[in-house]
Parts: C-alpha cells; sequence; structure tokens
C-alpha cells in the first residue's frame, strides 16, 4: 500500500511497526499516533519533522528528504515518519485492506 494514503488503524500500525518493530501488535487500541497529539508529538519532535499548511493541506518533512501531505498535521507527519522508515509502499497486515 502507499504511504502516502495511509490512514487510520492502517498509518497507527506502520508508526508501530516504525517504533516497536516486531512487537507493534503490542501497540493495541489506545496507539492512535495519527490523532493523538500526546502520542504523535515526542516523534515528530525527536525526528525533527517540519509542518507546514501549503493552503489546500498539510505538508511534512524530514529534512528535505521525504515530504508528505495529509488533511491534518499528524496524520501528514506519521506519514512521513512512516516512509522515513519504511519507504513509499509497504505491505499491512491482510485484515487492515
Amino acid at each position: 500500500m502507499k504511504t502516502s494514503e495511509l490512514t487510520g488503524a492502517q498509518l497507527d500500525w506502520a508508526v508501530a511497526k516504525c517504533e516497536l518493530g516486531a512487537d507493534a501488535e503490542q501497540a493495541g487500541d489506545w496507539w492512535k499516533p495519527s490523532t493523538n497529539w500526546a502520542q504523535g508529538g515526542p516523534i515528530i519532535e525527536r525526528e525533527k519533522i517540519s509542518i507546514e499548511w501549503t493552503g489546500e493541506d498539510w505538508m511534512t518533512y524530514i529534512r528535505h528528504d521525504e515530504e508528505c501531505f495529509g488533511p491534518t498535521p499528524l496524520i501528514a507527519a506519521m506519514r512521513c515518519f512512516v516512509a522515513s522508515k519504511m519507504g513509499d509502499n509497504i505491505d499491512i497486515p491482510e485484515e487492515m485492506k
């Protein structure tokens, strides 16, 4: 699946995969960094993800290497984080498709 299209549980799972690796399944239903600033905010700060409003969407980037867009700052930033760690296309569990 394209990283730029990830939302909701798919995006949260991908962020958990980047953060926890093989233990991503342990993140649970409480893990929602794409909508919870208390979870996504520290990732943004640690990874130094820049956030800008383009006039139409939110754009985020890490050291100008990865550039991602989204309807909210957190969605755009978490897509950028996942893209920087896993690339532009990732495999997600079949049950999440």
